[in-house]
């Protein structure tokens, strides 16, 4: 099957469940291929969504936040430097938030800032908290919480998987994605299942989609986390 673009893939869509625009319209159908493209990153990680956030802690305080559309944090490389990214940069290791929180002697939980006996130095933990909240924060997808607290500016890099901009018309989104050029039958039964859930079809449809996209997903997984890293 060649790789879709978005006015191919809403053709499809609307062609195996022959349902015209009048039903499936614009709104409707892009609902699907959100819906669909989030579930496919979440059930496989891809490489093509791996970025890195280069930045520098603020001395004193012991909360960063992680980019915008982070689905979750690969890592935290900190250097002992502020001023560059250097080769002697190291990985911070992952702990639970009650752990680091015992760790710089707080008992009061993170808040962006450092009271009390808190540790500081360079920072050897790390712990994910939060998320997107009303006001000014709707745009973060979480903070990080570090221990000890940084003594100084120091430089640092967050590995991340982001979500990815998705299939849309127009300024909405993109002709064309990593998905629809290189999982175009995943993208599409993934897409099905959405459809035939809002139509309230058959149920054997339902089940012979959501198989055909389990074993693409199979396949997918296996060059994802297989070929493509050992």
């Amino acid at each position: 099957m060649a790789g879709f673009t978005y006015a191919t893939l809403t053709t499809d869509i609307r062609n195996y469940t022959e349902v015209d625009a009048n039903v499936f319209t614009a709104a409707v159908i892009n609902r699907f291929i959100e819906n669909a493209e989030l579930r496919i990153n979440l059930d496989c990680p891809m490489d093509s969504d791996r970025i890195q956030a280069q930045a520098q802690f603020a001395q004193g305080f012991n909360s960063i936040t992680v980019p915008t559309k982070t689905l979750f944090v690969r890592g935290v490389q900190v250097f002992n430097s502020t001023t560059a990214v250097t080769e002697q940069g190291f990985w911070l290791e992952r702990r639970d938030q009650t752990f680091i929180t015992e760790y710089v002697g707080e008992a009061t939980g993170p808040s962006g800032g450092s009271t009390g006996q808190d540790v500081e130095g360079l920072p050897k933990y790390y712990s994910m908290y939060g998320g997107a909240t009303t006001g000014a924060n709707t745009a973060t997808s979480g903070a990080i919480y570090v221990a000890p607290t940084p003594d100084a500016n120091y430089k640092y890099i967050i590995h991340y998987n982001a979500m990815p901009t998705g299939l849309g018309s127009g300024s909405d989104g993109n002709s064309n994605t990593y998905l629809s050029n290189y999982f175009p039958q995943g993208l599409l039964y993934a897409c099905l299942i959405e459809a035939f859930m809002f139509l309230k079809g058959p149920t054997d449809m339902l089940t012979l989609y959501e198989n055909r996209y389990k074993t693409e997903l199979q396949k997918f997984a296996a060059m994802q986390i297989g070929r493509r890293r050992r």
